[in-house]
């Protein structure tokens, strides 16, 4: 199941670098300034930065992974855009 989640920041472009980063010290991630991509085990993360938003793309995580997968990425991003007072992706199943 596709699972989609969006987050509207002028500053999307820092944090995909910011995950792709973190990530890559424990996995391999490809990523430039607007895109990226991320293989869990979970499944494998879409990203892309916007002037106006981070989107982060599962194409297809299992039901019992979703939970999992939003999970990953936001508690992430609270981290990384607390100054922005980011609690969670907008996220669409």
């Amino acid at each position: 199941m596709q699972l989609v989640g969006t987050f509207a920041t002028p500053n999307a472009s820092k944090y995909l670098q910011q995950l792709c980063k973190h990530f890559a010290h424990k996995i391999e991630v490809s990523f430039d300034e607007t895109t990226g991509r991320i293989p869990f085990t979970l499944g494998v993360a879409e990203v892309s930065a916007s002037a106006d938003a981070l989107q982060v793309r599962f194409a297809d995580v299992a039901d019992d992974k979703r939970a999992d997968a939003k999970s990953v990425i936001d508690k992430h991003l609270e981290r990384f855009a607390f100054r922005e007072g980011f609690s969670a992706m907008d996220w669409q199943e």
